[in-house]
């Protein structure tokens, strides 16, 4: 497993629809280990394939710290309620915004073992769900921030 570089604001990987994955090949497995360690060693809560310059339908969520979901081909299937809180990303270091999500979502995706699974999730779960996704269509959360984006140090100091 190794540490991969996080893509950041402004390169053009990140702005690219990604493909879908059609086998689990050992490239593949290594991808999904190396995002996990990425993710974790970054202290996020999720990170898309493109993330980590790779163009394919991957993410990795954990926001417990210790139950990771990989997600192949993720899509959402179900949502509802609205929630509006600060969200920060990987790859826009240092900054909030203000977005608004669905408090709730089911996504269907493969697993590790391509077989097909649902993912429900509410708050937070519902919040990365729907932000990891947005990567894979080539969508940043700054272009759904609402007003401006702010240092993340001082929402920190605010809470």
């Amino acid at each position: 497993m190794a540490i991969r570089n996080i893509r950041e604001i402004g390169e053009e990987v990140l702005t690219k629809k990604c493909r879908e994955v059609t086998e689990m090949t050992p490239r593949i497995r290594e991808l999904i280990e190396d995002m996990l360690e990425t993710m974790y060693e970054a202290n996020g809560v999720g990170l898309a394939a493109p993330q980590v310059g790779v163009l394919k339908r991957i993410v990795v969520i954990d926001t417990t710290g210790d139950n990771p979901y990989i997600l192949i081909n993720p899509r959402i299937v179900e949502s509802s309620g609205e929630q509006t809180g600060a969200e920060g990303c990987l790859s826009v270091p240092g900054k909030t915004g203000q977005v608004t999500r669905p408090s709730y979502v089911k996504a269907v995706a493969l697993d590790v073992n391509m077989r097909e699974y649902e993912l429900e999730g509410t708050d937070l779960l519902a919040r990365a769900i729907c932000h990891e996704l947005d990567h894979l269509d080539g969508h940043l959360y700054v272009e759904k921030v609402e007003g401006p984006l702010r240092d993340a140090a001082a929402d920190e100091e605010d809470a």
